[in-house]
């Protein structure tokens, strides 16, 4: 019997061992005896019932294709592209550089989010549930649902001019399109998660081939394009307020608690080497999908920076490249490249909007799903979700127009939002009396927000989210770490519970 424990310890044990890994966490061990742990003898014959095992290693990566696609597209917005255009327009490729940095640090953020919801079976909204005291957990939760609602303005009031641009619809009657259209294609869920990833994905390649498609007709030099790529460079007027703009563009939280619950659609072996073997697959899915992001990224600067930046260019258009949005990009682009070109673009935009207003609505649920775990049909808290987050593009576009929506994309940036204030403070008219009672309301609200980022930080945890490995028993943790837990031998591997409340969303029968 020694000599069997010695040998399943010898064989199966990891090399980490000790080390404290939570991702042994989702197995129960209870009932493992040295017993019952099989010997070398009868490995391979576990292996024949291994699912895992049967299965090619392309064939296991593509059962986790999907969530990484929905994910990018927070990286693929209309506000992403109108940032992207107005960096290009003033620095041409000087700032590519940011975008590749910005999308690295995305990539490590969205996996840890991503490894978040598979060691715990949980996603982080119904973590932050469990952590933190009442009060810190509602105003997280109105500082998420806050960031969906910012996030999903430009995507609306995007896709309603892409629908202006293409069937000259009021942009009004675009921003109710729109809502419409996303719980509609919301329906694809109820016939399975997959079609839905799939359609999401198609509009992405959708979008990179319309702008590749520009980038091959205006041809702009790779040489400066991988000069801004890898060559660090802040020069000319507004380059790092326009840095920080396209930071900005890219940060994305409602996008951590998306990604940490689309995971748990998946079916993940409950062992350690199952685990680590998902979190490893969904990495790699996200960084192809990332990389897809930055690619379409890099095209949206190649092509305005080198439109608006060309010796021909009219005083017009030089005009428009001053003070390029999203709508004003299309007129310059028929004007510079020819009629077919505003329509490309038009399509991308449009795929852009109407994809990640799903994914903002989808988050939206996720968050009040996890959050105040509310007892309602399905398809009432998505039609809730959709509507807080149209509600401001809808009275925006009606009361302002297709200029005043602009403005809202512009507003809702942090950094112009914050300078504009500052500034305002400065110049004007008001009496001092007034700035300084302006200056104590708002400027303790800001430092509040500082250290509350830095208590969260700082924190530690009091929930315990996983289960610790009985470290006086080597044989359980062998037989949890290979996913071994009958007692007659045999193999079986669990599953990470699967969360078939993330996984569906019907609309009413």
């Amino acid at each position: 019997m020694g000599s069997l424990q010695q040998q399943a310890t010898d064989l199966a044990l990891p090399k980490s061992w000790g080390g404290g890994s939570n991702c042994i966490a989702a197995v129960n061990v209870e009932g493992s005896t040295p017993e019952s742990f099989p010997s070398n003898d009868n490995k391979s014959s576990d292996h024949d019932h291994d699912p895992d095992h049967e299965k090619p290693g392309w064939r296991k990566f593509l059962s986790f294709v999907g969530p990484g696609f929905l994910v990018s597209l927070a990286y693929l917005d209309p506000g992403n592209l109108e940032t992207d255009m107005q960096a290009g327009a003033n620095h041409g490729y000087e700032l590519l550089w940011v975008v590749l940095i910005g999308l690295v640090f995305a990539l490590i953020i969205q996996s840890l989010a991503a490894n978040l919801g598979v060691s715990t079976g949980k996603h982080l909204s119904e973590l932050c549930k469990a952590e933190y005291p009442v009060l810190i957990k509602y105003c997280l939760w109105l500082l998420a649902e806050l960031a969906v609602i910012a996030a999903d303005i430009p995507e609306v009031i995007g896709t309603a001019f892409a629908l202006n641009i293409l069937f000259h619809v009021p942009v009004w009657a675009g921003v109710l399109c729109t809502g419409l259209s996303t719980l509609l294609l919301l329906s694809l869920q109820r016939y399975g998660i997959r079609k839905l990833e799939m359609l999401i994905a198609v509009m992405v390649f959708v979008m990179a081939a319309c702008f590749f498609g520009e980038m091959s007709y205006v041809k702009p030099p790779a040489t400066g394009v991988l000069k801004g790529m890898f060559v660090p460079k802040l020069s000319g007027q507004g380059a790092t307020g326009d840095a920080i703009a396209l930071l900005g563009a890219l940060v994305m939280p409602h996008n951590l608690f998306l990604h940490s619950a689309l995971v748990l659609s998946r079916k993940v072996p409950n062992s350690v080497r199952g685990i680590n073997a998902a979190c490893r697959y969904f990495l790699m899915e996200s960084g192809f999908a990332l990389f897809v992001a930055f690619l379409i990224n890099v095209a949206v600067v190649s092509v305005t920076g080198t439109v608006c930046l060309a010796d021909n260019l009219s005083s017009e258009d030089q005009d428009r490249c001053s003070n390029l949005t999203l709508d004003s990009a299309s007129f310059m682009l028929q004007h510079v490249l020819g009629k077919s070109s505003s329509t490309l673009y038009a399509v991308a935009l449009l795929a852009s909007g109407q994809s990640s207003t799903i994914t903002g609505t989808y988050a939206g649920q996720f968050i009040m799903q996890g959050f105040l775990d509310l007892k309602m049909k399905k398809w009432v808290r998505n039609l809730m979700t959709r509507s807080i987050a149209i509600t401001p593009s809808l009275i925006v576009s009606i009361i302002g127009g297709s200029q005043g929506a602009g403005r809202l994309i512009i507003g809702i940036n942090v950094y112009y939002l914050s300078t504009a204030f500052v500034g305002w403070l400065i110049h004007n008219d008001l009496p001092k009396v007034g700035n300084v009672f302006i200056g104590i309301i708002v400027f303790p609200l800001m430092a509040i927000y500082i250290l509350s980022v830095i208590y969260l930080t700082f924190r530690k945890d009091t929930v315990v989210t996983y289960i610790e490995p009985d470290k006086n028993d080597p044989t359980a943790q062998a037989r949890m770490e290979s996913g071994l837990s009958n007692l007659d031998g045999s193999f079986r591997a669990d599953n990470v519970p699967y969360r078939q409340d993330l996984a569906d969303i019907p609309l009413p029968e």
